[in-house]
């Protein structure tokens, strides 16, 4: 008996000592552990708003591409005897491009041709004894219908061998040849690649903000990147309505290319607006903004706290940004000093 007690003293002594071991730890840590006060004023940096002009060239990067381009394939199957551009060659709409081999269409043809003849000579012979009586007339209508028919044959093959001349749609540049003499040509396997950059389209993709700034059917001032000096003028035919994978929209233009064709596809540009300046805006420099970009925010300072503020970004330029909606004219924002930064924190403003 004495034993079992003395067992319980122990056991519970080995407990109390963990307990107080655990809570000197837990004051200990506490101790330790920094005691963020958050009446305690944060010291910020701030700007006190005004109104500015904007005279501030945008330029927004894209890429032309031609206004038509397509690989040519053959209508029916056949050897091909000849091709007769190679690639880079300049070629006009209706130009023949390949020849295929048709000499078995041409016997076809021949020996149809020498049945209508046949056929149209027992016609005439057949209505000249139809008149005398001296052949039933559905004689007669059967060897017209056969001569209709061995027309319509006649028609198919030379339709046939029409179509083992394979010409180009439109004109244009051949950018690749994709078949060599002697191989075989069937429906569906491209044969050559036509690309016509006469006129080209120009596409750039812009956030939501910056989507007004292009109307349908402006025009716009283009230049390619490997020729700066060469200014085109695009007409904007087509503003996206659904936002890309990277959440921006496409605006596409339509552009004549030079003379000398010498803006080629795949080529980077870029489209030129001009801002004359005479308008003032609150602007405002980009890194004050918090938030995220579908509902942009800052901090505004007002008695001596930090007001977190709803705002409406209608440009964006460089490192700053024009407002359109949120902010007024004499406004005070915090530029930096986020750290800690709360909506409705004390704040002390630093020169």
């Amino acid at each position: 008996m004495k034993k079992e007690i003395i067992y319980i003293i122990v056991a519970l002594a080995l407990i109390a000592i963990v307990v107080i071991r655990l809570k000197t730890n837990k004051e200990t840590t506490v101790n330790r552990v920094y005691q963020y006060d958050k009446e305690q004023a944060i010291n910020v940096q701030a700007i006190t708003l005004k109104l500015e002009s904007v005279k501030n060239d945008i330029s927004y990067t894209g890429t032309f591409e031609p206004n038509k381009e397509t690989r040519i394939s053959a209508e029916i199957q056949g050897k091909i005897n000849s091709v007769l551009v190679d690639v880079g060659s300049a070629v006009r709409k209706g130009q023949a491009l390949v020849q295929l081999d048709n000499s078995l269409l041409k016997l076809q043809s021949q020996t149809i041709e020498i049945q209508i003849e046949g056929l149209e000579a027992d016609v005439k012979r057949y209505i000249v004894l139809a008149n005398a009586d001296a052949i039933q007339g559905v004689q007669l209508e059967k060897t017209e219908l056969a001569l209709k028919s061995a027309k319509v044959q006649q028609a198919t093959i030379i339709e046939q061998i029409n179509k083992t001349t394979i010409t180009a749609p439109f004109s244009g540049i051949v950018t690749a040849k994709l078949t060599e003499e002697g191989a075989f040509a069937a429906p569906g396997i491209p044969l050559l690649q036509i690309t016509d950059i006469s006129s080209l389209k120009f596409t750039v993709n812009i956030s939501e903000q910056e989507l007004s700034q292009f109307e349908i059917n402006q025009q716009y001032a283009l230049s390619a990147d490997a020729y700066p000096k060469t200014v085109l003028s695009g007409k904007v035919i087509m503003t996206g309505s659904k936002a890309n994978m990277g959440n921006s929209f496409p605006v596409q233009f339509s552009v004549n290319n030079t003379a000398d064709l010498k803006i080629k596809s795949g080529m980077f540009g870029n489209v030129q607006l001009n801002n004359n300046g005479n308008e003032k805006f609150i602007i405002i420099p980009a890194s004050a903004i918090v938030g995220t970009n579908i509902q942009p925010q800052l901090y505004l300072v007002k008695n001596s706290k930090a007001i977190l503020q709803d705002i409406t970004i209608s440009n964006r330029f460089q490192n700053k940004v024009q407002v359109s909606s949120g902010l007024s004219e004499g406004d005070v924002i915090i530029t930096n000093g986020f750290i800690n930064l709360f909506d409705g924190a004390n704040v002390t403003i630093s020169n």
